[in-house]
């Protein structure tokens, strides 16, 4: 899909500035739209805010100043650039204090009005973004990209993605197992100018150490044994995107000194390769480990921590963001739900108290899985804390007291039948609802329904 071209508004009362103007932004690859007046601009912003603003200061009935405090608070979303034959100090102070970007004299210069359009695009880039970050937050689910949550902790992660996003430097994301920083950089990668480019993710933990190495910079053919034709490594498959790598920790000493030249360098050199390949990727890497101890540990080469760590992002553990617990609980409960076509329902008071009294040490991800279960399994009418205690924190099913006691395989068998009944008969998602392989399903079918002999 071809990316939409920015649109410039030129106003100004003169028909030839304005129609030169016009017509050399559009040499400059910008769509141009023209006013021959303030009220006519106001107009063409009511329909659609243009991503930028050239206007002359001295007009006719409303002067470019007038324009701009017209605007309001829309200013802040396009980036309005203040032509003027009649520079003053105060006129200019006054322009910039209502929210113009920038401020040229006349004769213009094309290059410094093209640079200021740069410049100017990319800071109302971010005002935007920071705007529909707001907007979000308002919303009851407080989302932001692919991550959940309205807690102070949250708020601030939200904040820091949107400035760090900006830039091309490398990120590191650190926090404990399932406080999702994958969908951290993902929401990096989609707020960023690369965002039109590849995302690629490794988890260095599930790479073996002999294969690590090729696995980011590629092999020739016949390099080594098995490598029967030449493949390209993580870093040129990301090229012009992101690279995200997981658990960077667990990457060797040795290749993490070949990641760390190549992040300098910004070139490649395959195995077995006699040249490099210059590459243009921004990489994101996380560990679930505080990134000073892995250090100190030797797990995380120091020179790599202060090359990946111009900007560090620590993520907070679910125990530690409040009523996010609830807001995530009832957010994914109402998605599966709709996934299973089971009914929402009701919350009783002691299963709320038992939801925040849990410390939760898988994160969101074990709030997930356990909410899953949950929509699955649960009887009803309503939540209570015997739920939370035999859906949430296992996956057999317990009996009420006072009822005849149940065989543990027999809970085992009921709980898989109703998740086999919520699936369709579905075994692999039977299987991770139950938080069990496929494999063990199986086997457990075998024995809970043994085929009639012949």
């Amino acid at each position: 899909m071809t990316k939409p071209r920015p649109t410039v508004l030129v106003v100004d009362d003169d028909r030839a500035s304005r129609d030169g103007l016009a017509a050399l932004l559009e040499k400059w690859g910008y769509k141009s739209l023209a006013a021959p007046n303030g009220a006519d601009a106001l107009k063409v912003c009511e329909q659609s805010l243009p991503d930028a603003i050239v206007v002359d200061l001295v007009m006719k009935e409303m002067t470019g100043l007038q324009l701009v405090e017209a605007l309001g608070e829309r200013v802040q979303q396009a980036a309005v650039i203040m032509l003027t034959g009649q520079a003053t100090i105060e006129s200019a102070v006054q322009a910039i204090k209502l929210g113009a970007y920038d401020y040229l004299t006349k004769p213009l210069e094309a290059a410094r009005l093209k640079t200021a359009l740069e410049k100017g695009l990319r800071q109302v880039q971010l005002a935007r973004e920071t705007y529909a970050l707001r907007q979000r937050l308002e919303s009851p689910l407080g989302s932001y990209g692919g991550l959940i949550g309205k807690s102070p902790s949250m708020r601030r992660l939200y904040q820091h993605l949107t400035q760090v996003a900006a830039t091309e430097a490398a990120v590191l994301v650190s926090g404990e197992s399932g406080t999702g920083k994958e969908l951290v950089a993902h929401t990096l990668h989609d707020l960023s100018p690369r965002r039109d480019g590849p995302f690629l993710a490794l988890n260095c933990a599930a790479i073996p150490p002999t294969l690590m190495e090729s696995e980011l910079l590629g092999h020739e053919k016949g390099a080594f044994t098995g490598a029967l034709e030449r493949r390209l490594g993580c870093f040129e498959q990301a090229d012009g995107g992101t690279l995200f790598l997981d658990e960077i920790t667990e990457m060797a000493p040795e290749v993490q000194a070949k990641f760390l030249r190549v992040l300098e360098e910004k070139e490649v050199r395959r195995v077995g390769a006699a040249t490099a390949v210059a590459v243009s990727v921004r990489v994101v890497a996380a560990t679930n480990r505080p990134p000073a101890q892995a250090v100190k540990d030797g797990k995380l080469r120091s020179d790599l921590f202060y090359r990946l760590s111009v900007f560090h992002l620590e993520l907070p553990a679910l125990r530690e963001r409040g009523d996010d617990v609830t807001l995530l609980a009832r957010y994914f409960l109402e998605q599966f739900a709709e996934k299973y076509q089971r009914p929402v329902l009701p919350w009783a008071a002691d299963f709320t108290s038992a939801l925040t009294a849990h410390a939760w040490p898988g994160n969101v991800r074990e709030l997930r899985n356990a909410m899953e279960r949950l929509a699955v399994l649960a009887p009803g009418p309503a939540l209570a804390a015997e739920d939370f205690k035999t859906f949430c924190l296992t996956t057999l099913a317990e009996e009420p007291a006072g009822s005849e006691p149940m065989s543990l395989a027999d809970a085992e068998r009921q709980a898989i039948e109703r998740a086999l009944e919520a699936t369709g008969g579905n075994k692999t998602q039977a299987a991770r609802i139950l938080g069990i392989t496929p494999k063990t399903l199986n086997a457990k079918l075998s024995l809970y329904r043994p085929e009639p002999a012949k």
